[in-house]
């Protein structure tokens, strides 16, 4: 399982948005937080999101305990379990 968390807050919507066009990633809310779950990896692209390079390599809140993230570069966020 792998588990995200994202800051609910405008600027991080359309990362929580593009995550959840994946038909295997469901997006819940904990508290202030966009919760970003999937069985396996998960993959956002950057680009999708519209993010700009500031708010994109900020965006990160937390991952869960058994999760890792294994790219967070210009082009994607990947998070996989681990």
């Amino acid at each position: 399982m792998t588990t995200l968390f994202v800051l609910d807050v405008p600027e991080n919507t359309s990362v929580a948005k593009v995550a959840a066009e994946d038909p295997a990633v469901t997006v819940g809310q904990i508290g202030p937080y966009f919760r970003i779950h999937a069985e396996e990896a998960i993959v956002i692209d950057r680009r999708a999101t519209g993010c700009r390079h500031a708010v994109w390599y900020s965006c990160i809140a937390g991952v869960a305990r058994d999760s890792r993230i294994t790219q967070h570069d210009k082009n994607a966020l990947r998070v996989e379990p681990g």
